[in-house]
């Protein structure tokens, strides 16, 4: 395996000073030294990582690192292939991509295509890749060898990153977090008090998890539920579409910080719809904890604010537990577009588990709900 801390000077030492991703489950040793070392940007998406590394080699004429999880390639399909291509402004960048549902390695559902056409994608956009070595020699030729290509072709090159490739590191920069409300705690208080005929659409993540979890606990079946367990950042657009055509049922969007940041302007399109029984839940821990615990600028921001601009009815803050009852009433009965922000900890179970159904029963079970 990989020491983090020395490949990271490897790069550095290559003359690529600035790294710019989304963090990953695969890369989180890696992306924890980055965010240690101060010297990189948690983007909002992939496809935002690519323009932040353009932005810089246009500026200084260096290559820059960009990191992402191969499930969110897709993200930056359309800037790798319409600005980075050497076809178009033929610009060099360093892509490490951690490989997810590599063909043989069991993962999860939602990751297994992904990682079975990943080499495919890749060459279908034409990006020369290397799949990184843990040998350490053999790492370091493979990271010369990427930059020399990339200094020829003037174009990226990417790093395919295997399950287990670095040595374990834990991240020393915390994100500094006042809250004291457990999210699974407040995840099973609001699905008891949800009308019920309401219907939820969970985020990627331990959100899902934790409400597959909950419902099983309870025996209150999975029928209400669906649990978007990829396409991080998509949970309130699918939300909409189903509050848009069922508009005699309350549809609750429990969403992410990292998440909703992911593609934040989901927001204005669900402001500007008439959907006055949709109810958007954003439970904000400011990190992407499923991934490492990097911040989020998920405490930086004011999404009341944004939400509010963007069109929504009303907006409400929960960061105490205490208050959450008074304020659920107002949220659970004013029609929406409606918001409601619940700040909690960070601080998640270490057995939590995962949903023992596939995403096609979740669906179907979800569909009949649906169709009753």
């Amino acid at each position: 395996m990989l020491n983090p801390q020395k490949f990271l000077k490897s790069i550095r030492s290559q003359g690529i000073e600035f790294s710019a991703g989304v963090p990953d489950s695969l890369l989180k040793d890696f992306c924890s030294v980055m965010t240690d070392e101060g010297s990189d940007i948690i983007a909002a998406n992939e496809g935002g990582a690519i323009a932040l590394g353009m932005g810089h080699h246009l500026a200084t004429g260096k290559i820059p690192l960009v990191y992402m999880q191969n499930s969110g390639f897709g993200n930056c399909v359309n800037p790798l292939t319409s600005l980075a291509d050497k076809e178009v402004y033929s610009i060099p960048m360093l892509l490490m991509i951690g490989w997810r549902g590599e063909p043989g390695v069991k993962d999860e559902p939602q990751h297994v295509k992904q990682g079975r056409i990943s080499e495919e994608l890749l060459q279908a956009m034409e990006i020369p890749y290397a799949i990184l070595s843990g040998d350490e020699a053999e790492a370091e030729s493979q990271l010369a060898e990427a930059v020399k290509v990339m200094g020829e072709m003037q174009a990226p090159f990417a790093l395919l990153v295997r399950k287990d490739t670095f040595e374990k590191y834990k991240l020393q920069t915390k994100v500094k977090n006042p809250y004291t409300i457990n999210r699974e705690e407040v995840i099973e208080w609001m699905l008891k008090e949800m009308e019920e005929e309401a219907v939820i659409v969970s985020t990627t993540g331990k959100s899902s998890r934790e409400v597959f979890e909950i419902r099983a606990k309870n025996n209150m079946g999975h029928g209400k539920d669906f649990l978007t367990v990829g396409g991080m950042g998509h949970a309130s657009q699918i939300a909409l579409g189903i509050a848009l055509s069922k508009k005699n049922r309350p549809v609750y969007c429990l969403d992410g910080d990292g998440a909703t940041i992911m593609h934040m302007g989901a927001g204005a399109i669900v402001g500007n719809q008439p959907a006055p029984n949709y109810k958007h839940i954003l439970i904000n821990n400011g990190c992407h904890e499923s991934v490492g615990g990097q911040a989020t600028v998920g405490f930086a921001i004011d999404f009341q604010k944004i939400a509010e601009a963007s069109g929504y009815k009303q907006t409400w803050l929960v960061d105490k537990m205490d208050d959450l009852p008074a304020v659920w009433g107002k949220f659970q009965h004013t029609k929406g577009p409606v918001l409601l922000e619940i700040r909690t900890t960070e601080a998640s179970r270490a057995d939590l588990g995962r949903p023992t159904t596939t995403p096609v029963q979740n669906k179907e079970a979800f569909m009949k709900n649906l169709s009753n």
